[in-house]
Protein backbone atom coordinates (compact mmCIF):
# COMPACT_ATOMS: atom_id res chain seq x y z
CA UNK A 1 0.00 0.00 0.00
CA UNK A 2 1.47 3.65 -0.56
CA UNK A 3 1.87 6.24 2.02
CA UNK A 4 -1.47 7.90 0.18
CA UNK A 5 -3.62 5.08 1.77
CA UNK A 6 -3.64 5.66 5.92
CA UNK A 7 -3.60 2.61 7.77
CA UNK A 8 -6.25 2.07 10.31
CA UNK A 9 -6.12 -0.51 13.34
CA UNK A 10 -10.08 -1.03 13.89
CA UNK A 11 -10.41 -3.05 17.75
CA UNK A 12 -14.28 -3.67 17.73
CA UNK A 13 -15.27 -7.20 19.17
CA UNK A 14 -18.80 -7.21 17.50
CA UNK A 15 -18.62 -7.61 14.48
CA UNK A 16 -21.63 -6.21 12.79
CA UNK A 17 -20.63 -3.07 14.48
CA UNK A 18 -16.98 -3.67 13.23
CA UNK A 19 -17.49 -4.08 9.61
CA UNK A 20 -19.96 -1.41 9.07
CA UNK A 21 -16.86 0.91 10.55
CA UNK A 22 -14.51 -0.80 8.39
CA UNK A 23 -16.69 -0.06 5.29
CA UNK A 24 -17.06 3.36 5.93
CA UNK A 25 -13.64 3.83 6.32
CA UNK A 26 -12.54 2.05 2.90
CA UNK A 27 -14.96 4.27 1.24
CA UNK A 28 -13.25 7.44 2.52
CA UNK A 29 -9.97 5.49 1.14
CA UNK A 30 -8.04 3.93 4.35
CA UNK A 31 -6.22 0.76 4.64
CA UNK A 32 -8.21 -0.89 7.34
CA UNK A 33 -6.64 -3.84 9.98
CA UNK A 34 -9.93 -5.72 12.00
CA UNK A 35 -9.11 -7.08 15.58
CA UNK A 36 -11.60 -8.47 17.82
CA UNK A 37 -9.97 -7.81 20.71
CA UNK A 38 -7.15 -6.79 23.13
CA UNK A 39 -3.95 -9.24 22.43
CA UNK A 40 -4.90 -9.35 18.27
CA UNK A 41 -4.35 -5.34 18.28
CA UNK A 42 -1.36 -5.61 20.57
CA UNK A 43 -0.12 -8.20 18.08
CA UNK A 44 -1.15 -6.63 14.63
CA UNK A 45 0.42 -3.15 16.37
CA UNK A 46 3.82 -5.05 16.18
CA UNK A 47 3.08 -6.20 12.84
CA UNK A 48 1.92 -3.66 10.50
CA UNK A 49 2.52 -0.55 12.29
CA UNK A 50 -1.08 1.84 11.72
CA UNK A 51 -1.04 5.16 11.76
CA UNK A 52 -4.29 5.52 13.67
CA UNK A 53 -6.48 3.29 16.04
CA UNK A 54 -9.88 2.95 16.93
CA UNK A 55 -10.47 1.55 20.11
CA UNK A 56 -13.18 -0.01 21.34
CA UNK A 57 -13.51 0.53 25.59
CA UNK A 58 -15.39 -2.67 26.35
CA UNK A 59 -13.26 -5.58 24.82
CA UNK A 60 -13.27 -8.87 25.97
CA UNK A 61 -10.44 -10.22 28.28
CA UNK A 62 -8.42 -6.94 27.96
CA UNK A 63 -9.84 -3.38 28.48
CA UNK A 64 -9.54 -1.04 25.86
CA UNK A 65 -8.39 1.31 28.50
CA UNK A 66 -5.53 -1.05 29.48
CA UNK A 67 -4.78 -1.41 25.70
CA UNK A 68 -4.60 2.08 25.34
CA UNK A 69 -2.23 2.38 28.27
CA UNK A 70 -0.06 -0.53 26.87
CA UNK A 71 0.07 0.88 23.43
CA UNK A 72 1.25 4.57 24.42
CA UNK A 73 3.87 2.97 26.79
CA UNK A 74 5.84 1.52 23.66
CA UNK A 75 8.33 3.65 21.89
CA UNK A 76 6.99 2.99 18.83
CA UNK A 77 3.30 3.37 19.08
CA UNK A 78 3.52 6.65 21.23
CA UNK A 79 2.97 9.18 18.86
CA UNK A 80 0.04 6.71 17.15
CA UNK A 81 -3.47 8.58 17.44
CA UNK A 82 -5.64 6.43 19.10
CA UNK A 83 -9.62 7.49 19.33
CA UNK A 84 -11.61 5.51 22.34
CA UNK A 85 -15.00 4.54 21.49
CA UNK A 86 -17.27 4.09 24.05
CA UNK A 87 -21.28 3.55 25.21
CA UNK A 88 -19.21 5.37 28.62
CA UNK A 89 -20.82 9.08 28.64
CA UNK A 90 -20.08 10.13 31.72
CA UNK A 91 -17.53 12.93 32.32
CA UNK A 92 -15.33 10.78 34.67
CA UNK A 93 -15.09 8.18 31.74
CA UNK A 94 -14.16 10.67 28.95
CA UNK A 95 -11.65 12.02 31.57
CA UNK A 96 -10.35 8.90 32.65
CA UNK A 97 -10.01 7.73 28.94
CA UNK A 98 -8.23 10.41 27.76
CA UNK A 99 -5.87 10.49 30.49
CA UNK A 100 -4.97 7.30 29.70
CA UNK A 101 -3.62 8.37 26.79
CA UNK A 102 -6.70 8.61 24.30
CA UNK A 103 -6.36 11.31 21.93
CA UNK A 104 -10.46 11.47 21.39
CA UNK A 105 -13.03 10.17 23.08
CA UNK A 106 -16.43 9.33 21.18
CA UNK A 107 -19.64 8.26 22.31
CA UNK A 108 -21.67 5.87 21.04
CA UNK A 109 -24.22 5.82 19.08
CA UNK A 110 -22.00 8.09 17.34
CA UNK A 111 -22.59 10.24 13.85
CA UNK A 112 -20.15 7.97 11.43
CA UNK A 113 -19.33 11.17 9.24
CA UNK A 114 -18.34 12.77 12.47
CA UNK A 115 -15.95 10.00 13.64
CA UNK A 116 -14.39 10.03 9.88
CA UNK A 117 -13.93 14.13 10.65
CA UNK A 118 -12.26 13.12 13.88
CA UNK A 119 -10.28 10.35 11.86
CA UNK A 120 -8.89 13.00 9.51
CA UNK A 121 -8.49 15.79 12.19
CA UNK A 122 -6.04 13.85 13.71
CA UNK A 123 -4.42 12.39 10.87
CA UNK A 124 -3.68 15.62 10.29
CA UNK A 125 -1.50 15.67 12.90
CA UNK A 126 0.78 13.14 12.22
CA UNK A 127 0.73 12.49 8.39
CA UNK A 128 -0.44 15.50 6.99
CA UNK A 129 0.17 14.69 3.67
CA UNK A 130 -2.37 12.47 3.58
CA UNK A 131 -5.13 14.95 3.78
CA UNK A 132 -3.95 17.54 1.17
CA UNK A 133 -1.95 19.80 3.35
CA UNK A 134 0.39 21.72 2.08
CA UNK A 135 4.13 21.14 3.98
CA UNK A 136 7.02 22.89 4.12
CA UNK A 137 11.13 22.46 4.76
CA UNK A 138 13.78 25.44 4.31
CA UNK A 139 13.09 26.41 0.89
CA UNK A 140 10.89 23.51 -0.10
CA UNK A 141 7.36 23.45 -0.69
CA UNK A 142 5.22 19.98 -1.29
CA UNK A 143 1.13 20.35 -2.23
CA UNK A 144 -0.02 17.02 -1.76
CA UNK A 145 -3.38 17.96 -2.73
CA UNK A 146 -1.82 19.48 -6.85
CA UNK A 147 0.62 16.93 -6.00
CA UNK A 148 3.27 19.69 -6.99
CA UNK A 149 7.06 20.30 -5.85
CA UNK A 150 8.82 23.45 -5.71
CA UNK A 151 11.98 24.98 -4.47
CA UNK A 152 12.93 28.12 -4.15
CA UNK A 153 10.74 29.18 -6.13
CA UNK A 154 11.12 26.47 -9.24
CA UNK A 155 8.89 23.66 -9.86
CA UNK A 156 10.41 19.89 -9.24
CA UNK A 157 9.58 17.01 -11.36
CA UNK A 158 8.86 13.95 -8.96
CA UNK A 159 7.93 10.26 -10.04
CA UNK A 160 5.25 9.12 -7.83
CA UNK A 161 7.49 7.16 -5.54
CA UNK A 162 9.70 10.19 -5.36
CA UNK A 163 7.37 12.13 -4.16
CA UNK A 164 6.00 9.53 -1.42
CA UNK A 165 9.23 9.28 0.17
CA UNK A 166 9.42 13.28 -0.27
CA UNK A 167 6.07 13.61 1.52
CA UNK A 168 7.44 11.09 4.59
CA UNK A 169 10.43 12.74 4.69
CA UNK A 170 9.02 16.36 5.33
CA UNK A 171 5.98 15.16 7.33
CA UNK A 172 8.90 14.32 9.99
CA UNK A 173 12.03 16.85 9.57
CA UNK A 174 14.97 15.01 11.17
CA UNK A 175 13.27 11.44 11.57
CA UNK A 176 15.79 8.70 10.79
CA UNK A 177 13.73 6.23 8.57
CA UNK A 178 15.09 2.91 8.18
CA UNK A 179 14.89 1.02 4.49
CA UNK A 180 12.83 -1.20 6.48
CA UNK A 181 10.70 1.62 7.60
CA UNK A 182 10.17 3.43 4.30
CA UNK A 183 9.60 0.26 2.37
CA UNK A 184 6.68 -0.50 4.54
CA UNK A 185 5.67 3.04 4.38
CA UNK A 186 5.88 3.27 0.75
CA UNK A 187 5.41 -0.13 -0.93
CA UNK A 188 3.59 -1.85 2.28
CA UNK A 189 4.29 -5.14 3.41
CA UNK A 190 2.07 -6.98 0.24
CA UNK A 191 5.06 -6.39 -1.90
CA UNK A 192 7.99 -7.33 -1.83
CA UNK A 193 10.74 -4.77 -3.00
CA UNK A 194 14.50 -5.39 -2.04
CA UNK A 195 15.99 -2.68 -0.14
CA UNK A 196 18.39 -1.66 -2.52
CA UNK A 197 15.41 -0.18 -4.23
CA UNK A 198 14.79 2.38 -1.24
CA UNK A 199 18.81 3.41 -2.43
CA UNK A 200 17.75 3.71 -6.07
CA UNK A 201 15.03 5.84 -4.99
CA UNK A 202 16.79 8.19 -2.85
CA UNK A 203 19.40 8.66 -5.25
CA UNK A 204 16.38 9.96 -8.03
CA UNK A 205 14.77 11.74 -4.90
CA UNK A 206 18.29 13.91 -4.24
CA UNK A 207 18.98 14.56 -7.81
CA UNK A 208 15.39 16.30 -8.14
CA UNK A 209 15.69 18.22 -5.57
CA UNK A 210 19.23 19.57 -6.40
CA UNK A 211 18.86 20.28 -10.39
CA UNK A 212 18.48 23.57 -10.05
CA UNK A 213 20.71 24.22 -7.29
CA UNK A 214 21.02 24.02 -3.62
CA UNK A 215 22.17 21.73 -1.06
CA UNK A 216 21.19 17.96 -0.85
CA UNK A 217 18.54 18.15 1.90
CA UNK A 218 18.85 14.19 2.79
CA UNK A 219 20.94 13.07 4.82
CA UNK A 220 22.46 9.48 5.03
CA UNK A 221 22.95 8.15 8.69
CA UNK A 222 25.47 5.26 8.43
CA UNK A 223 23.79 2.35 9.50
CA UNK A 224 20.28 3.79 10.06
CA UNK A 225 19.08 5.32 7.63
CA UNK A 226 17.84 8.53 5.85
CA UNK A 227 16.26 11.68 7.15
CA UNK A 228 16.07 14.75 6.16
CA UNK A 229 17.60 17.71 7.11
Amino acid sequence: MSSEQPTVLLVEDEPAQREVLAYNLEAEGFRVLRAGDGEEAMMMVEEDAPDIILLDWMLPNISGIEICRRLKTRPNCRDVPIIMISARSEEVDRVRGLETGADDYVIKPYSVIELMARVRTQLRRVRPSTVGVQLGFEDIVLDSETHRVTRAGKELKLGPTEFRLLATFMEKPGRVWSREQLLDRIWGRDIYVDTRTVDVHIGRLRKALTRHGGTDPVRTVRGAGYALG
